[in-house]
């Protein structure tokens, strides 16, 4: 930052914020210091705590916690409070209400949804319970069969007979 004094890198980062959004290359294209200036001064600004928005990621595209926390943020504030603290963030109160019902709609989709799957889950054990019980059925069947052959074979030796006329 020697070329450049603090009151001007912090227009410069004031410039990449709502309302006028530009991307860092486009600053730096207008006014002829380096991106990469730009990129670190922002990252120090961050680092000091001071709140900068990504231009390049609009509201629409945060992630479900962060829309989540605003929500959970804005849920005791008044009408008033929630204009203030929604010119802060660069957002409007509709995007925060659009949240808000998306999250509850949701969240009774997955009920809804566990629901079908708890009917689904009960039926699918029945059907496995029926499916095993036929299995053990058959495989006694099956045991009881092979001991009979054994045993006429046996007897068929001990006879000395071949015929299968018994």
């Amino acid at each position: 930052m020697d070329s450049w004094i603090v009151e001007d890198c912090r227009s410069l980062l004031k410039m990449m914020l709502p309302p006028l959004s530009l991307s860092a290359a486009e600053v730096a294209r207008r006014e002829g210091c380096s991106d990469m200036s730009l990129f670190y001064w922002r990252k120090q600004a961050a680092a000091r705590g001071t709140q900068l928005s990504d231009a390049k990621q609009p509201a629409e595209n945060w992630s479900a916690e962060s829309k989540l926390s605003i929500i959970i943020e804005t849920s005791a504030l008044s009408e008033l409070e929630i204009g203030e603290y929604c010119r802060r963030k660069g957002i409007f109160p509709e995007q925060i209400t659009d949240w808000r019902n998306a999250f509850i709609a949701n969240s009774t989709k997955q009920s809804a949804v566990k629901n079908v799957n708890a009917g689904q889950s009960r039926d699918d054990k029945n059907r496995i319970r029926e499916l095993e019980r036929e299995l053990r059925r058959k495989d006694a069947a099956l045991a009881e069969t092979a001991a009979l052959l054994v045993l006429r074979k046996k007897l068929n030796a001990y006879w000395g007979s071949d015929g299968e006329d018994n």
